[in-house]
Formats: structure tokens, C-alpha cells, sequence
């Protein structure tokens, strides 16, 4: 059998992956980008919530962005007295993540990369000169490279239904160790849709998200006894923070792959677009100068250190079982000084990484 050699073999086409190869397959390489999935809208595993720092600095299709959210309330396990938080700046948006991805598929397309669906890895009769596991947070990449692989993973599960609407766009945020230790229940009302999910252990899930369907559902006017769930999404998310060793000469790592995702919040899509184009950087000048040490500036150690307080905060919040606890936690969340604290976490300006690294821009 004949075998293909391509400049970069993309694994896995979800954001991560389909933005690296966009910039890659720009930069005049031949990029080959292959996912088993045979259709993109089918096996959705993010939330699809976007935070405002990734909608300035990312051309995401507005079609497929629901409404602005600037307002979020904070719910103790009791759900009394909620903490209410309100942002002068446009904050959030929920994306029909299937109208994203089909939006980055055609991206990388016309950029010049060639997409595979329905297609394992390894794929027979292609070798590559540079592999990228954008495979997910159990990535089969990472371990056919020797790179390190995630060991501390949570499932997100996520229903959406329709709401009545009328009222101010809110994202609510359930804390309650009962639910989800360390993490959210949460409901995010955009005006249109009801996003009711839940994130943590997955023997924790299969009871609880029920009961918060039940416990929210007349609240935020979604329909789910009449109408069921518009979709359902889900999946493993890793949350032990950026690993540390993410490249080899052979290949590196994206996305959820890479441990790319917030530990704290369990949010990804920001990093995941960041680090995407940092590793595009990087995989760029390996590819034409064939000098290994350039791999070094996708430096997984460094990165890890982004999430450092937010991972000592993630063990301080995962090691609370008492509801009486948390809501203990509240009353101090009540204060301004509680206040100015959430706010910073939900609304801050800060992001992961700040901007392309100052290597990257000398060398383009």
C-alpha cells in the first residue's frame, strides 16, 4: 500500500483542532485533519458558553452566539438569598456549538487543510512529519507520543430546553457539595434557551441532575415535562490543570488534550483557542527550521503555572462536603469584599495565556 506523508496530521476536529489546522494549513503547510465522529454536531461535549475575552479576540460567527449575558446570581445549597452579580461589559454568550463547529470546518478548508470525518487514529497509509492531538480529555494521541495524559477528569452533563423568555439574561450558578463537589449546577436563561446542567463525579450525576432539572425547570419557564430536551450534551473535561509535558519531536498537544481547561470554572474554550494558536506558532517554526529546541517555548510547566491559584482554590472547594459549610461560605460572599472577589473570578480581564508569546512574533 502506498503511503501519504503530510506535514501535520490534526487529530480530532473539534475548536481546537480545526483552529490549528486553519493557521497551520495558512502558513502553506499541508495539514490533514481527521476526526472518527462522521458527522460534527453529533457527540457535542462542551457547554458551548463563551466568556467576553474569547469574543473580542476571536472571529466567532455571530449567528451562532445567543444573547449577551451581564448578569449572574450565585445560589447557596438552600438556593436562599442568592448573591446577585451585575457587569457593566457584555459577559457571556452560549453558542450553538454544531453551528461553531461547521463555522471552523469551513475555515479550515478554505484556509487549505483537508478534513476526514469518519476516520480513526492511527490512519492507515499516512504518515506525518507532526502529529496534534486535539483528541479530547482521554487522548489517544498523547499516549502513542509518551506525552502526559490527564488524570483528574470530571463529566459535564447539559439539557437545553426552550423558555417563554421575557425576562434579563442570567446565568445561575448552583454551589452545593451535594450536587457536585467542587463544582456548578448551573442554569443559563439567555432569553430563549434553558441550559440546565451539572458538573462533577460521574457517580454523582445520574440523581442529581434530575432533581435540579425538577428544581429549576418552572423557574426559568423551560418546558421539559411537555417538550423534552432541545439536545443533551456531555462529556469527560479535565480539570488537573495544563499538563506538563505537552511536545516531542513527533508531535503536541490542544485543547482538553493539553489539560487546556480552567480548573476552577471548568471552562475551555478560551484556552483551548489560545494555546491553539500558540502551539500553530510553534509547530510552524519546528516544520521549517527542523530545530527541536524551538519546542521548548511550548513550555507545558510555564503554562501550568497560569492555574496555580485557581487549582488551590479547585482543592479548597472539592475538599467542602457540608452544605452548612457552604452556605457559612455565603455569608462572607455577601460582603463587598466577597462580592469583589466572585466578581473578579466570573467578569475578570485576565485570560490564559495574555497574548502570543514575543518569540513567536520575532520569528514570523
Amino acid at each position: 500500500m502506498a503511503v501519504e506523508t503530510v506535514d501535520v496530521l490534526v487529530v480530532g476536529a473539534g475548536l481546537a483542532g480545526l483552529h490549528t489546522a486553519s493557521l497551520l494549513a495558512g502558513q502553506g503547510h499541508d495539514v490533514l485533519v481527521v476526526d472518527r465522529r462522521r458527522a460534527l454536531d453529533s457527540g457535542i461535549r462542551t457547554t458551548g458558553i463563551f466568556v467576553r475575552r474569547t469574543l473580542e479576540d476571536f472571529p466567532l460567527p455571530a449567528e451562532h452566539l445567543g444573547p449577551a449575558i451581564r448578569r449572574v446570581l450565585l445560589y447557596p445549597p438552600s438556593l436562599r438569598r442568592p448573591v446577585e452579580l451585575t457587569s457593566p461589559r457584555e459577559e457571556f454568550r452560549v453558542a450553538d456549538m454544531a453551528g461553531i463547529y461547521g463555522h471552523a470546518l469551513a475555515r479550515a478548508r478554505r484556509a487549505g487543510a483537508r478534513v476526514h470525518l469518519g476516520v480513526a487514529y492511527p490512519v492507515d497509509g499516512v504518515a506525518a512529519r507532526f502529529t496534534i492531538g486535539a483528541d479530547g480529555a482521554r487522548s489517544t494521541v498523547a499516549r502513542r507520543l509518551g506525552l502526559d495524559v490527564n488524570q483528574h477528569v470530571i463529566v459535564g452533563v447539559e439539557e437545553v430546553f426552550p423558555v417563554a423568555g421575557g425576562g434579563a439574561p442570567t446565568f445561575h450558578c448552583v454551589v452545593d457539595p451535594r450536587l457536585a463537589p467542587g463544582y456548578l449546577g448551573w442554569v443559563v436563561d439567555d432569553g430563549r434557551h434553558a441550559h440546565v446542567g451539572l458538573a462533577g463525579r460521574p457517580e454523582r450525576l445520574a440523581g442529581p441532575l434530575p432533581r435540579l432539572l425538577r428544581t429549576f425547570g418552572q423557574r426559568f419557564g423551560a418546558l421539559p415535562a411537555a417538550t423534552g430536551p432541545v439536545r443533551r450534551r456531555g462529556g469527560p473535561i479535565p480539570v488537573g490543570g495544563v499538563l506538563r509535558r505537552l511536545v516531542c519531536p513527533e508531535g503536541l498537544l490542544v485543547g482538553d488534550a493539553a489539560g487546556a481547561v480552567s480548573p476552577l470554572t471548568a471552562g475551555g474554550l478560551d484556552p483551548c483557542l489560545r494555546m491553539s494558536e500558540m502551539a500553530a506558532a510553534v509547530a510552524d517554526d519546528y516544520l521549517r527550521t527542523g530545530d527541536a529546541s524551538v519546542l521548548r517555548h511550548y513550555d507545558g510547566a510555564a503554562l501550568r503555572a497560569r492555574f496555580r491559584g485557581r487549582l488551590l482554590m479547585r482543592r479548597a472547594m472539592s475538599g467542602v462536603r457540608s452544605p452548612a459549610v457552604t452556605e457559612a461560605a455565603f455569608t462572607l460572599l455577601r460582603t463587598m469584599p466577597g462580592r469583589a472577589a466572585a466578581s473578579r473570578v466570573l467578569f475578570g480581564d485576565g485570560s490564559f495565556p495574555d497574548s502570543p508569546p514575543s518569540w513567536a512574533t520575532a520569528t514570523a
